[in-house]
């Protein structure tokens, strides 16, 4: 029985998605623009939500829990895997462009664009939560909590985002980030995370996030701890990753990069 072309098509996307995580379509420049978008866009809604919850926790007297407040951004992260991870890879985050490019999955010609994506997606949420509502609840910006000296605050950054590169890397590796399993567990563990340190720190593990509210509202006194702890982390996942499962995968490189070419190819294409 002959193949149809849908599955000529599939076969054709199978061999293309094996080829490694540096397969020529990660490369089209002509649409590197729609993956900077996507991050500007989903690291928008990231901050929106993260910082938000913050913001309107403290405007409307408490009626928005500490609970709720963290395991918001975690079902956002989530959401947006689903919606465009197959579009930019949904890294959303410095710390993790930067572990998915240490770990040999994302070309270091693309850091600087993605990173930027982010840094405008997360600026532009928190001007439009100062806008909406003012300098309420420092913009929900992440803040040692009390009696936290600055060192105990950096070492849980760094360890919380040493598990949430072990996660993302680790999903990436197999199920992929930008499946079912990866969102799951990838949104999952921010949710946890935020659950149990955000009294701690803010649970941030993201420099965009923390930078971004402290920014618009000009305070920096501890901006470095969600800045340096994050992107050491990283390093430190990325390590951890390396001893787990030793040389990259191509999975992972598809996770990291998207796969807008492999699977959204015209079918009069083959």
């Amino acid at each position: 029985m002959q193949s149809t072309g849908r599955e000529r098509l599939d076969a054709a996307q199978r061999q293309r998605m094996v080829q490694g995580p540096l397969a020529p379509d990660f490369f089209d420049s002509s649409l590197e623009w729609r993956r900077v978008f996507a991050e500007i866009w989903g690291t928008f809604l990231l901050v929106l939500v993260a910082a938000g919850g913050g913001v309107v926790a403290a405007m409307s007297g408490g009626r928005v829990t500490l609970g709720m407040a963290v395991v918001a951004p975690g079902i956002m992260v989530m959401a947006i895997i689903y919606f465009m991870g197959v579009v930019s890879g949904a890294h959303l985050n410095p710390a993790v462009t930067l572990a998915f490019a240490v770990r040999r999955n994302f070309p270091w010609k693309r850091v600087p664009g993605y990173m930027l994506g982010q840094v405008i997606g997360g600026i532009g949420a928190a001007v439009f939560l100062r806008a909406m509502f003012g300098n309420v609840g420092a913009l929900g910006a992440t803040l040692p909590g009390s009696g936290v000296a600055n060192g105990k605050a950096l070492a849980m950054e760094v360890v919380l985002t040493a598990g949430l590169v072990n996660t993302i890397l680790g999903t990436a590796s197999g199920a992929r980030n930008t499946g079912t399993n990866g969102a799951i567990a990838v949104g999952g563990y921010i949710a946890l995370a935020g659950l149990w340190a955000a009294p701690v720190t803010g649970a941030s593990m993201n420099p965009v996030r923390s930078l971004a509210p402290d920014l618009v509202r000009g305070d920096f006194h501890t901006t470095w701890i969600y800045v340096v702890g994050p992107l050491l982390g990283a390093l430190i996942g990325v390590a951890f990753e390396r001893i787990l499962k030793g040389k990259p995968t191509a999975a992972g490189g598809i996770a990291a990069q998207g796969t807008l070419r492999v699977g959204d190819r015209p079918e009069s294409d083959t």
